[in-house]
């Protein structure tokens, strides 16, 4: 027997951004097709006429490529495929797997008392216009075979007749779905685990049109929040494109989006691509939901950060310092930037975070954080006769770090307190937080003539309060 080539498909709805669950879903579709050899084609759902819109699609296509995720066949527009379905719809009705009702939804609630789904009754009234509905078997079971889930039995008394066209024609997404699998040859359909209860719908659509063949599912996990929610559009964030405006590297988001729901045989989980490819197995991803932990990702692309070429990363960061900053944008110096570049790059999780890290070395004034001066300098013992020991010693000391970081060690000494408690409010004082890069290193950038300033206007602000 010949070996089948494996084709799976991403068919995203065009609302002009990919959210996270989606991304995960073309995710595991491409890295399955490139682990076996397999097709990945790329589909978009537009049969609602208002989202048939190239903008749309485009924001598709554009996150796609931005997380690497490129494709063999497509993009495919249902769109442009009416011919196919309405021929299929035909097919249906003319074969009396379909009937047209005229039922409108309040009719349906008023008989049924308000029950889901609808009860049938245009069954057999020979209507020759309305919505078309497949007529599903009465009885019967049909099974779905999960590579994630194993098999689900659904009976088909419970299956409600669907509407596969609508009065204007155009057809709904499980007739486009089921037509544009069999004509494109699709053997293993991966999708959210959402949809699984439509599969049964589609199975008996392919069916019904004279489709022998029957697809490998796998349905993965939902993804859910902290509160183990159900990720929403409403309540969170869910749009990849939000995580690349905010600094995110597409590796480190491609890296996370492959650990939700599935982890490589050594839990290992920082990997380049092509060990994710060698590695993936859907039978091995898990059916529990997956948890979107933000903190997590942070984590993972704090890694991808530091791991990049110190020119990559200021590279990567010149979009960050120079659109809309927070100092004029006259007085940023690449040169400075660079200086410091090596240790923002260890400190930083996203791209977005690195202004606010370098930002007093282009301020005219440091914006200071009430919390870490109120911490560090006011209500620190011995924190202005530090201020004032710092002014003399710096004022006349070799200008390194080497240095800078010998006399403060003095100055620590000789007040009794460890060189933490030395720095604090120098820190506060010279770059207004209590965190940053290392403080001796971001001395020696700024200079003597305004670290000493910075300095004095500290004294003078302690004196005033």
């Amino acid at each position: 027997m010949a070996e089948v080539t494996v084709r799976v498909r991403f068919s995203p709805a065009p609302t002009g951004f990919l959210h996270v669950g989606g991304a995960r879903t073309a995710l595991f579709n491409w890295l399955y097709a490139r682990h076996v050899g397999g097709t990945f084609i790329l589909r978009i759902e537009d049969t609602d006429a208002a989202m048939s819109r190239d903008d749309l699609v485009d924001g598709i296509l554009r996150t796609l490529r931005w997380l690497g995720i490129d494709w063999d066949e497509g993009p495919f527009r249902q769109s442009q495929r009416a011919d196919a379905y309405r021929r299929a719809a035909d097919h249906l009705r003319d074969t009396g797997h379909a009937y047209y009702c005229d039922c409108t939804r309040d009719q349906v609630l008023a008989r049924t008392k308000g029950e889901s789904g609808y009860d049938g009754w245009c069954r057999d009234r020979g209507l020759s216009a309305g919505v078309l509905r497949f007529r599903s078997p009465r009885d019967g079971q049909t099974v779905v075979r999960d590579l994630i889930r194993g098999d689900v039995t659904f009976d088909h008394v419970t299956l409600e007749d669907f509407v596969v066209r609508r009065t204007d024609g155009s057809a709904v997404f499980l007739l486009a779905n089921a037509v544009d699998d069999v004509d494109m040859a699709v053997t293993h359909v991966i999708r959210g685990e959402d949809l699984l209860p439509s599969t049964p719908k589609v199975l008996l659509l392919r069916a019904a049109l004279g489709d022998t063949a029957v697809p490998v599912f796998a349905h993965l996990p939902l993804i859910v929040n902290e509160k183990r929610q159900k990720l929403s559009k409403r309540r969170d964030d869910v749009a990849v494109e939000e995580f690349r405006e905010r600094g995110y590297l597409p590796e480190a988001m491609r890296n996370y989006l492959a650990l939700l729901g599935w982890s490589p045989a050594n839990d290992q989980e920082i990997l380049p691509i092509e060990d994710m490819v060698a590695q993936f197995d859907i039978g091995a991803v898990k059916a529990s939901p997956a948890f979107f932990d933000v903190k997590k990702l942070d984590a993972v692309n704090a890694e991808y950060i530091r791991a990049l070429p110190v020119a990559t990363f200021v590279r990567e960061s010149l979009p960050w310092l120079e659109t809309d900053p927070p100092w004029p944008p006259e007085r940023f110096d690449l040169a400075r930037f660079e200086a410091v570049a090596p240790m923002v790059q260890e400190r930083a999780r996203t791209l977005a975070e690195v202004p606010g890290l370098v930002d007093f070395l282009f301020l005219e004034e440091p914006e200071i954080d009430e919390a870490a001066w109120d911490k560090a300098v006011v209500r620190a013992p011995g924190a202005a006769a530090l201020l004032d020991d710092a002014i003399k010693l710096y004022r006349d000391c070799h200008w390194d770090t080497g240095e800078l970081h010998r006399v403060t060690a003095t100055m620590a000494e000789r007040h009794g307190v460890k060189l933490a408690k030395a720095q604090a409010p120098v820190r506060v004082a010279v770059t207004g937080r209590s965190v940053g890069p290392p403080l001796f290193e971001s001395l020696q950038v700024l200079g003597r003539r305004r670290t000493l300033e910075r300095l004095e206007r500290a004294k003078d602000r302690l004196s005033s309060s």
